[in-house]
């Protein structure tokens, strides 16, 4: 599964690790280049998932369009796969309006999914996924991620031994197929000439950075996500497994659910648990970006205005067309 080549010539790329300055960056960036946004966050496509995915606020999504944001409700699985089916046919209804999608976001996996297509995979096995649910359960999570390591090492670098989905995919995959995910996904670079020539992405001074994150984790909890988390897991259907692995959500979910012992962590220590956490994907999310050739890093020192971002921005878009 691929992107057209002429749609994807007529899109914009603003990606970034978390906490970056994007989606002010990207309000901008909509109203000069008359654009529509297009979510590349794998998280905000979640409805009552606000406070921990940073999602825009209604204020913010007024100033432009937004597209692929609040379509599921956070019992429900999704694919990437099932995003590029969405966002292809969000991209055609902005281009018929004669605006220019934006793709905005941090997911890495999305992004290279747009850019070179995706591989989707055998049909999911339920008996083995229940199998290998039962032994994340029966011996933790560490377990699942060293049989990756042994079949599957590149894989295993990229995901987090929390990221028990996507572990369980992989392994799922290769037992299966007999081929490890990273042969699989080992989808080359388009050709220059079907590249769009406007893929960006912010790349910060890590302390400024880390300050940023931090900041904003205390941020969150000040906003209320222990109620937002606790809100999502009472309902009927509780959350799925993607939204479960949200990060933050996570680290809240366990927190609640082991309220009860004596060992339970005290909020600050929780809080500092998702602002290592969430450092440690950010500088993922750098590795992503800059491992795609089609991404041009936009060096930021975090003193510059969203104005001054903007200019340099939108003149490379209207130098290079």
């Amino acid at each position: 599964m691929q992107f057209p080549v002429d749609l994807l010539a007529q899109c914009l790329f603003l990606c970034g690790p978390t906490a970056c300055g994007k989606t002010a960056l990207s309000l901008a960036l909509a109203e000069r280049l008359d654009a529509e946004i297009v979510s590349l966050d794998s998280m905000t496509l979640y409805r009552g998932m606000d406070i921990g995915t940073a999602k825009p606020s209604p204020a913010e999504q007024a100033r432009a369009p937004h597209h692929l944001i609040d379509i599921l409700d956070p019992h429900e699985e999704y694919s990437l796969a099932d995003y590029l089916t969405a966002a292809e046919a969000c991209c055609r209804d902005i281009v018929a309006r004669q605006h220019r999608p934006l793709f905005v976001g941090g997911t890495g996996l999305y992004l290279r999914g747009v850019l070179r297509g995706v591989f989707e995979g055998p049909a999911a096995d339920w008996d083995l996924r229940k199998q290998l649910e039962e032994q994340l359960q029966r011996d933790g999570a560490v377990s699942l991620h060293r049989e990756l390591q042994h079949i599957d090492p590149p894989t295993a670098i990229r995901l987090h031994p929390n990221d028990t989905r996507r572990v369980i995919r992989a392994i799922e995959v290769f037992r299966l197929t007999g081929r490890p995910l990273t042969e699989h996904h080992e989808q080359l670079a388009r050709p220059a000439n079907e590249r769009p020539r406007h893929v960006y992405w912010l790349s910060p001074p890590r302390e400024w950075l880390y300050q940023r994150i931090n900041d904003r984790v205390e941020q969150m909890f000040e906003q209320g996500l222990l109620d937002e988390v606790r809100q999502l897991n009472e309902l009927p259907q509780g959350l799925g497994q993607i939204a479960r692995q949200g990060l933050g959500y996570k680290e809240v979910l366990d927190w609640l659910e082991s309220s009860a012992s004596e060992s339970t962590a005290s909020t600050a220590e929780l809080i500092e648990l998702i602002q290592t956490r969430t450092r440690q994907f950010a500088k993922r999310q750098h590795t992503w970006f800059r491992n795609l050739e089609e991404c041009t890093a936009i060096e930021i020192t975090g003193q510059e205005s969203t104005a001054e971002l903007v200019e340099q921005v939108a003149s490379r878009v209207t130098v290079n067309g």
